[in-house]
């Protein structure tokens, strides 16, 4: 039989799941959020939105979700955090259970446990906190938007509303026992390859095809090693072009091609190296393709850092409180780092370490995604032990 904890916990996870926002449309989820807190019994005053949204290359409805508690007992603030939004896949989303897992009832559409799992423990154990009136040191939660297009959310978040926490922890992914305690930098460019119409029928000799430029391009990369996995002198990273948009119609050399590509690697100095590859590949493929009169296509790379890869050290205090809190609940912490970017890497470059920990989301941003709820449970136990900044409450 599932504890009222549990079956609580379970409610908010499926209820969040469903609702609907990608993205810059997270604002569902949030009226949500601030809906279970006022319930709950938790001030007006205590919930802030920041403008996060107006900072954001992205625009967006709404900003940053802040709750901000004073303390019953002495200690340094605590910060829990999650976001909100989820990929375009898991628009639509119905999730029902099947044994210990949450799936998608739909074979075309992800979960949306990435991350509405951790928005969801996150909020179980501001809830609990406020309901059951349990000691805790001061304690700020914080739900983020737009961390799938960039960590837009953490990037431009307004950090004099957190209340400068000493401890944070992000819930993002994975077994409960899991801590990301670094990850990946990344960088994304938009490459524009602009050739020159022509009629592909009547007179292909005076076009220059941007297709063709950026297919020279992508070969390129692809066989000198720069493209997927990327490994040179004992240096690793990885890139992708992720997208490319572009001609109208098969009777016209393509004039305009725009594409996305990104490049990541924990060592910011190869993953420069990456970046100037893609851009010696498209220059020279550029070159390449002439039309009858000797006329190329023009490039364009316009790039931007995304997140700075980070790595915690061994003794951050976040990460040992993170570890002494899966202790309490019975698990056995594991650290990693991972090859993704996370909330935690702006938080961290911002001044706020912050570690990452599960919430039993697995195969995210697939139409395999589920949850375990076996391992959500445990995460939620986690969760409320470290909001409550000792062992697990009883």
């Amino acid at each position: 039989m599932k504890s009222p904890l549990s079956s609580r916990a379970e409610d908010l996870v499926t209820r969040l799941i469903a609702l609907p926002g990608p993205s810059g449309r997270e604002r569902p989820v949030m009226d949500f959020i601030v809906a279970e807190l006022y319930r709950a019994g938790v001030p007006p005053e205590a919930v802030r939105f920041d403008r996060a949204h107006w900072r954001s290359i992205h625009g967006g409805e709404v900003g940053n979700l802040v709750c901000k508690l004073p303390g019953t007992v002495r200690g340094p603030r605590r910060l829990l955090m999650a976001h909100t939004d989820t990929v375009p896949l898991c628009q639509g989303a119905r999730p029902v259970r099947r044994g210990r897992f949450l799936v998608p009832a739909e074979k075309h559409t992800g979960l949306g446990a990435d991350d509405r799992a951790g928005c969801a423990l996150v909020l179980h154990a501001a809830l609990e906190v406020v309901r059951r009136e349990l000691p805790h040191p001061p304690l700020t939660f914080l739900w983020t938007v737009q961390e799938e297009t960039g960590l837009h959310g953490a990037r431009n978040a307004t950090l004099s509303l957190l209340g400068r926490p000493r401890l944070a922890f992000n819930f993002d992914g994975g077994r409960a026992d899991k801590l990301t305690v670094g990850a990946t930098g990344g960088y994304r460019m938009t490459i524009t390859v602009r050739g020159i119409a022509s009629h592909a029928g009547g007179a292909p000799e005076e076009g220059v095809s941007a297709v063709t430029v950026a297919s020279l391009a992508i070969a390129e990369l692809h066989q000198a090693g720069w493209l997927g996995r990327v490994e040179k002198d004992g240096r690793r990273g990885t890139s992708n072009v992720g997208a490319v948009h572009g001609g109208e119609a098969t009777n016209v050399v393509t004039p305009e091609l725009t594409l996305r590509a990104e490049a990541r690697s924990h060592d910011p100095a190869f993953r420069r190296r990456v970046v100037r590859a893609f851009e010696r590949a498209f220059r020279r493929a550029a070159r390449q393709v002439r039309n009858h009169q000797g006329k190329t296509a023009r490039v364009a790379l316009d790039g931007r850092l995304d997140y700075e890869a980070f790595l915690l050290p061994h003794d951050e205090p976040c990460v040992l409180a993170a570890e002494a809190a899966i202790h309490a609940v019975g698990g056995a912490p594991e650290r990693a780092v991972s090859d993704g970017g996370l909330d935690a890497n702006w938080m961290t470059l911002r001044g706020i370490p912050a570690v990452s920990l599960g919430g039993g989301q697995m195969h995210a941003h697939t139409t395999a995604e589920r949850l375990d709820l076996r391992e959500f449970g445990r995460a939620c136990r986690i969760a409320l032990a470290l909001a409550t900044g000792g062992a697990e409450p009883t």
